[in-house]
């Protein structure tokens, strides 16, 4: 059984706009180039969101250290969709694998 992924974003034809926390540094940067500058590290994993209020929660609402500054960040649909087709759980689904198949998803 194929697992199915979900997205509830706020999204048309060309893009999909998401919501991550930055630091101050990474985000005043980023807002100044309209693009993610040298203090952006690529290799570092993120967590991004679909939905405002569940970064912000998650977030603390602001107030976590290195997470005070909330950017909406407009993702081309099409770089969005195959980055999720790549996209696998962070916990195994016991409903859908057990602990080894889902090591090797």
């Amino acid at each position: 059984m194929k697992y199915v992924k979900e997205v509830f974003a706020s999204y048309n034809k060309k893009y999909i706009r998401i919501y991550q926390a930055y630091n101050p540094v990474i985000a005043n940067e980023a807002v100044r180039l309209q693009n993610f500058g040298d203090n952006f590290n690529v290799n570092r994993m993120t967590w991004i969101k679909p939905s405002f209020l569940w970064l912000m929660y998650r977030s603390n609402w602001g107030t976590k250290k290195n997470q005070e500054c909330t950017l909406a960040i407009d993702v081309h649909r099409d770089v969005f969709d195959r980055l999720l087709e790549k996209a696998v759980l962070t916990s195994p689904d016991s409903t859908m694998f057990d602990g080894n198949e889902w090591e090797k998803s």
